[in-house]
């Protein structure tokens, strides 16, 4: 298998839900394992390294029954999925049951055979890993409670919903985000417990050997400031220890695999630590809230980060992006995402301009018309950016300055380049919902009489005086959430329009 690209393109699947629609799309039933080449090969096609199939592990009955009966859910499936009955929910998949592949996908040795066949059309398996919580009813709550937080009926009495009793009268705490109520389906593990860190780095090893790289769901939460923030009360004088869970646990899989990707979920500005624990990737939350919520300018600052980010605008988290920004700034704010350095992270749906967004207890979805347009819009926008320039290449932000005195809509565009040998790529975004011009200087690579920007997002070429461009700086107009994705100094050959 060829080494993964730079700034790689990350495509997540919600594995029930793609395993049913394509039983629905070809007749049969389909298991990850006989899912069609075809399918496997449009996504190849249009330059993903890595497929994340979210959800592939065995959920748990205790789960689903929770997730059955809370109101707040059952509102949820109403709105998303008019109709609905018992048999479409099938529980969280964050509420881990076992490691081993959910049935409803295929039998154990499925996951190989799937891992096999994409590395074969050079990408990569990424599956999921939870590091913080297992299901309330997984066997070690009753095998191994020590692996878990456990709490005195005094600590009961203060937070009766942050804890549950088990068959054997221990009272196990659920798992918990500090700034939100317990996850009620799920028991809290203790990243105290040396017994359970080896469990978890065997679970991991074991995992490892079947799959390229894991997501790991709030990654952050098992750090030992969180964790001792969290639960530091419910455990009184349990001995702590000094090391961080991530730096071994990585350190033993990286032994054995030394390609292995690891991608956190991660919040509350702490993914740098991830990163320095040995984290390839850290989801980059701030990037994605001042996309739907600030100024351009406040936008720019975020994107002189590292390349050890994953940019996204949406995931099975967040709602929809044509919803969540608005159709004409989603596709803006996509081609942000593709062209920055970082891992580039697209959802299931997302190409098509799905609207929907599902809760993960539900295996089943709304059907919806595919927005042809949008879905045009990325399949190009996906073309552009396979180029090596976007990934092997040198990137620069770059300044915009006003086009003419007193015209301040310059600070509404967004640019940078891609510099690759002599090949150079310019991308310019007017983030703003009124017309913007401005002004770029630009370094031509090599020597040239001429210059060609050639706009391959909207399939025009434009000729233009080298010295004019280097100062006072090429002149750029562009309307409402438009940007240009110019190959600069290519020939003049005009590509064809947009179909967005």
């Amino acid at each position: 298998m060829k080494t993964m690209r730079h700034n790689p393109h990350l495509y997540e699947i919600n594995a029930r839900i793609f395993v049913r629609r394509l039983s629905e799309k070809y007749g049969r039933q389909v298991t990850l394992a006989s899912v069609p080449e075809e399918e496997w090969q449009w996504l190849a096609g249009r330059g993903f390294d890595i497929v994340w199939l979210m959800g592939v592990w065995q959920r748990s009955p205790g789960s689903r029954q929770k997730a059955l009966h809370h109101p707040g859910l059952r509102h949820e499936y109403s709105k998303t999925l008019p109709g609905w009955t018992e048999k479409d929910v099938a529980g969280s998949p964050y509420a881990i049951y076992g490691y081993t592949l959910d049935s409803a996908l295929g039998d154990q040795n499925e996951l190989a055979r799937v891992r096999s066949q994409i590395n074969r059309l050079g990408m990569r398996l990424m599956v999921d890993f939870v590091p913080n919580h297992l299901a309330l009813d997984h066997p070690w709550t009753v095998s191994h409670p020590e692996r878990f937080v456990q709490a005195k009926k005094t600590e009961v009495r203060s937070h009766p919903d942050w804890f549950f009793p088990t068959n054997s009268g221990v009272y196990l705490a659920h798992g918990r985000d500090p700034y939100f109520p317990p996850w009620t389906d799920t028991a809290q593990v203790n990243f105290y417990s040396t017994d359970l860190r080896k469990a978890f780095m065997n679970e991991m090893l074991r995992i490892a050997d079947t799959a390229d790289g894991m997501r790991y769901d709030m990654a952050m939460l098992a750090l030992n400031e969180v964790f001792e923030r969290i639960w530091s009360k419910v455990l009184g004088d349990y001995p702590r220890l000094k090391t961080e869970f991530w730096a071994e646990a990585i350190g033993r899989v990286r032994e054995k695999h030394p390609d292995f990707i690891f991608l956190a979920e991660a919040y509350w500005g702490l993914e740098h630590k991830l990163q320095q624990l040995g984290f390839d990737f850290t989801y980059d939350k701030d990037l994605y809230d001042r996309l739907r919520s600030s100024p351009p300018a406040d936008i720019r600052r975020a994107l002189v980060k590292n390349g050890h980010s994953a940019r996204f605008i949406e995931n099975h988290d967040e709602p929809r992006a044509v919803v969540a920004f608005g159709r004409e700034r989603s596709l803006a704010a996509a081609v942000i995402m593709a062209t920055i350095p970082g891992l580039r992270f697209f959802h299931d749906g997302q190409l098509e301009g799905r609207r929907g967004r599902l809760p993960i207890q539900l295996a089943r979805e709304q059907s919806e018309v595919i927005d042809s347009e949008v879905l045009k819009f990325y399949e190009r926008l996906l073309a552009i950016t396979s180029d090596p320039a976007f990934h092997d290449g040198e990137w620069s932000l770059m300044d915009v300055t006003r086009a003419w005195d007193g015209n301040e809509s310059h600070q509404n565009l967004l640019a940078w380049s891609w510099q690759h040998g002599e090949k150079l790529k310019l991308v310019v975004v007017n983030y703003s919902p009124g017309q913007a011009q401005g002004r770029i200087k630009v370094e031509l690579p090599g020597t040239t009489q001429k210059a060609v920007f050639t706009d391959e997002l909207a399939g025009v070429s434009y000729l233009r005086d080298p010295k004019e461009i280097r100062n006072p700086g090429l002149y750029v107009d562009l309307g409402t959430y438009k940007a240009h994705m110019f190959d600069v100094g290519g020939d003049s050959i005009v590509i064809g329009p947009p179909s967005y």
